[in-house]
């Protein structure tokens, strides 16, 4: 059976909420008490979320030649090989015990995306920020605030707590995978699979402008070495910072690959702009590869690379072309906290956020 075309973006795929505003004005303030509270513990400023970081590698995006016409797009409008930047991480906004498990993110930063930019968009960089899981925790960001007022009280409670709860839920989580059910709030809270990082796939949840369509991104493994990691399980019990050491030890003597590829939408239905906790199904709209990420041997926590990347770079959703534009009140809700978080850390640490060139 062959697959309806893809749907063409046009403005009226969005529904803008009237408390929007307000909404951001909410996520604003939880950011700003979960800053204050880990910047006083620390004496230095995190992310607000993801603030833990578990590998950093310098990599190469290099774009598909030949691409349908509907997958030539934006920045994979033409082939090449961009430089590229990868922080692995946990979503958390605290610096947590690895025993504490929670979801993945994969955050890349393309350099030299050249062509008209987001509305704020400085430089010259397009950045896609992904999680371990195909589907977000909330369907609306003011359902998401409710939940970022949950982590914002639990920011300074004993790591204790926080290991036995994730202990519990790793069970819950396991029980419920038994019987063929996923959910997106359990892995949120603690109940996550300890999974290694460069073995997961991981998608932007969110939908965007795919230039003339509409699309979500992913990251799959294809190298040998870290599609044989997929699913394998890591032991934090006796080492807070092992999934560090193990993505360190295991990049130090393997190249890691990944394809990147692009879900256009093709039902508006079966695939919806506006509610991210729906999954759009492979079947009836599949993953495309449109390019490969390339990241050779190298340490993954070189210190030169955690001060270029951990202190001085931000991941957004909203740094990037026109041609991406992110989609939904979920990535609406996304840019001004975004840049409220890395702005705070920039004050704290008196370190200017930037993009490369």
């Amino acid at each position: 059976m062959s697959l309806p075309l893809p749907v063409r973006y046009s403005p009226d795929v969005e529904t803008i909420l009237p408390d929007e505003e307000d909404t951001v004005r909410q996520i604003n303030e939880t950011f700003d008490t979960i800053l204050n509270t880990t910047s006083r513990d620390y004496g230095h400023a995190v992310r607000a979320v993801h603030a833990k970081a578990h590998g950093l590698l310098k990599a190469t995006l290099t774009i598909n030649d030949g691409l349908l016409p509907e997958l030539s797009q934006g920045l994979f409008a033409r082939p090449g090989r961009y430089e590229t930047f990868l922080r692995i991480s946990t979503n958390a906004g605290d610096i947590l015990d690895d025993a504490i498990s929670l979801p993945r993110g994969l955050a890349m930063k393309v350099v030299g995306a050249e062509g008209e930019r987001l509305p704020g968009a400085t430089g010259s960089t397009q950045d896609f920020v992904m999680v371990d899981g195909p589907t977000f925790q909330a369907r609306t960001a003011k359902e998401f605030l409710g939940a970022l007022k949950l982590v914002a009280k639990t920011t300074d409670v004993a790591e204790g707590g926080k290991r036995v709860l994730s202990t519990f839920l790793r069970g819950v989580n396991k029980a419920l995978g038994a019987i063929g059910i996923e959910s997106a709030t359990v892995k949120a809270l603690g109940g996550a699979p300890n999974a290694h990082p460069l073995g997961e796939t991981y998608y932007s949840v969110t939908p965007f402008r795919y230039g003339d369509y509409i699309a979500k991104f992913s990251l799959k493994p294809i190298a040998p070495e870290i599609v044989a990691l997929a699913g394998v399980e890591i032991d934090a019990s006796h080492d807070r910072d092992a999934l560090r050491h193990r993505i360190q030890a295991d990049m130090a003597g393997i190249d890691a690959a990944w394809e990147f590829r692009v879900q256009l939408c093709r039902d508006l239905q079966k695939q919806p702009v506006e509610d991210p906790t729906v999954e759009w199904k492979e079947e009836e709209a599949p993953f495309l590869r449109v390019g490969t990420v390339i990241a050779k041997r190298q340490d993954s926590w070189d210190p030169a690379l955690v001060r270029a990347v951990d202190e001085e770079m931000r991941f957004s959703v909203w740094t990037g072309l026109a041609a991406h534009q992110p989609l939904g009140n979920i990535n609406r809700a996304r840019r001004e906290p975004y840049r409220h978080s890395s702005d705070f850390r920039a004050r704290f640490n008196l370190c200017p956020i930037h993009e490369p060139a």
